[in-house]
């Protein structure tokens, strides 16, 4: 009996082992059943629309032959502009002028240039230029031609040669040499800036100076710097080709010139206010 005992303790406890070992090692889980289910690929379904026949594409598309606007653009046209910058008459009453027309392509143009004042009882006085300008890029051309000027005194003609266009921070500048008889020379240099005060009312203020190599006593001229002025000129723009406008001008003569003009009764130096028009078609 006591030989039995322990026999029946191995046997008994043998199960319970073997249960702990299984608790030891997780069991594999099957997790196919908890796998998302595929997307199901759509599949190609008729369209309820009819595919359009040629006849119909023909009549949704015709063709407009002469109205094809590809066939009306020129990349180069001919193009005309005559632009009066000043037309305008002082508290003396005389009448000055700027204007500039031209004729021309995108890169050639013919250019009539004149500038001058007709003072009151006295006959006018200014110069009128005759230039080819070529475009050199995209702010800048350069100008060939010939220059008259007219005065009280004897003309004088020069060949002109000089450059046009926009220089850093908008300022337009208009810079020429011109060669005459006998040797003489001279220079213009203009330039002007445009403040956008609104979209209609613009200053403008404007720097003009010329240059002589010898005197030229006939038409009350001296060597060296012989004029500057300078205008601020308020104008108001109806439109980008109509606008009146009201300024102040200051204006002197230098060194030669200046002594010339006060020997003949005449001011060095002027100034007063202004007011003209401006003006393009």
């Amino acid at each position: 009996m006591k030989t039995l005992i322990p026999l029946w303790l191995a046997l008994f406890a043998l199960p319970a082992h073997a249960q702990h070992e299984g608790h030891g090692q997780p069991t594999p889980q099957d997790h196919s059943q908890h796998q998302m289910p595929a997307t199901p690929v759509p599949q190609p379904t008729d369209s309820p629309f009819p595919e359009p026949t040629a006849a119909e594409r023909a009549a949704a598309f015709p063709d407009l032959g002469g109205m094809d606007m590809r066939e009306h653009m020129v990349e180069n046209p001919l193009v005309a502009v005559m632009r009066v910058d000043q037309l305008e008459w002082n508290q003396d009453d005389a009448l000055g002028w700027n204007l500039r027309a031209g004729i021309g392509r995108n890169f050639d143009k013919l250019w009539l240039r004149s500038e001058g004042e007709k003072p009151q009882g006295h006959d006018a006085h200014g110069h009128a230029e005759l230039l080819w300008s070529h475009a050199t890029g995209p702010w800048w051309d350069r100008v060939i031609g010939v220059r008259s000027d007219f005065s009280e005194g004897p003309s004088r003609q020069w060949l002109a040669l000089g450059v046009v266009g926009l220089a850093p921070y908008k300022f337009e500048v208009e810079a020429t040499g011109y060669i005459g008889a006998s040797g003489r020379l001279a220079a213009k240099v203009e330039g002007e800036y445009e403040i956008l005060l609104t979209n209609q009312w613009i200053l403008q203020p404007k720097l003009e100076a010329n240059l002589y190599s010898k005197d030229d006593f006939e038409n009350g001229i001296g060597k060296g710097l012989s004029d500057a002025e300078f205008g601020l000129r308020l104008r108001y723009e109806f439109s980008p080709r109509f606008a009146p406008y009201v300024g102040y001008a200051w204006s002197r003569k230098f060194g030669d010139t200046a002594d010339l003009a006060e020997s003949a009764g005449e001011s060095a130096t002027e100034h007063g206010w202004v007011a003209g028009l401006r003006f393009w078609f």
